[in-house]
């Protein structure tokens, strides 16, 4: 069992390939955050990946209820926060990409709205 520097404490080792592919299997293939559909092409299947909802670094277990499908975009947006349940944890990361969708379509809009008033 590896040994967490940052919590000083023994955390359990990360799911096996097998373990990930039957949540993988039992969400089929599909982000339980965002929805993103893992078998509607190859690129979104290369984005799948199998989240802690209570991340390991928190003490979370390797249990099936504790595991979901999720893209690595949200995966990355929820981090290692901890939420009172997996709702809350969803509610934040769809705010999160509708935020970070905002910003990146202001920075996308301003370059063409300055070339139009040239």
């Amino acid at each position: 069992m590896p040994f967490n520097i940052m919590t000083l404490s023994l955390v359990d080792r990360p799911i096996s390939r097998a373990e990930g592919l039957k949540i993988l299997e039992r969400d089929q293939f599909c982000c339980q955050y965002c929805g993103l559909d893992g078998k509607a092409s190859f690129e979104n299947a290369l984005v799948m990946s199998v989240d802690f909802v209570v991340p390991r670094a928190r003490k979370g277990k390797k249990d099936p209820g504790n595991l979901v499908a999720c893209c690595r975009p949200c995966n990355m947006i929820k981090r290692t926060r901890v939420y009172a349940n997996f709702d809350e944890a969803r509610k934040y990361v769809l705010a999160q990409r509708e935020e970070m969708r905002h910003a990146w379509e202001t920075k996308r809009v301003r370059p063409a709205a300055r070339a139009a008033t040239a």
